[in-house]
């Protein structure tokens, strides 16, 4: 089976190298931030503003190095974990997701928070995060939690 994927915009960054990219999504991080939609998707944007958040979903275009399946998390102190059991960005199917503030949308520009990507990423989806479907209440951090 055959999965193909079509970029739907162009997110923005400072960021011109993986040494400048931070582990995670920065809500303070200096620079601009946007995402392009491209525009012939304009009115899938139809009432977006009215969301404090989004998920933005992006491919992964320019690994800096290969795939392993036991993985050593910034976050981790150390710790070896399994590539499923981190957020690494160095997967089999390099598919990103970061949950960013959305600023302001102006035509097909939307203007976001800090976001853990090279400039010039494909962006492959947007979703809103809704409040009460986003929150778990009874989420864990997982190995983060134990010795």
């Amino acid at each position: 089976m055959d999965i193909l994927f079509h970029p739907i915009g162009t997110i923005h960054t400072p960021y011109t190298s993986h040494h400048d990219v931070p582990h995670q999504p920065n809500p303070e991080a200096a620079g601009t931030f946007y995402i392009d939609l491209n525009p012939e998707l304009a009115d899938g944007l139809y009432r977006l503003d009215t969301f404090n958040y989004i998920q933005v979903f992006f491919f992964l275009d320019r690994p800096d190095k290969p795939v392993t399946l036991h993985v050593h998390p910034p976050s981790g102190g150390g710790k070896e974990v399994g590539l499923f059991a981190s957020r690494s960005p160095r997967r089999p199917n390099p598919i990103g997701l970061s949950t960013v503030r959305l600023k302001g949308i102006t035509g097909t520009r939307l203007d976001i928070s800090g976001i853990d990507v090279l400039d010039n990423t494909p962006l492959l989806d947007l979703k809103p995060h809704f409040k009460g479907l986003d929150f778990k209440d009874d989420a864990n951090d997982g190995w983060r939690n134990r010795t």
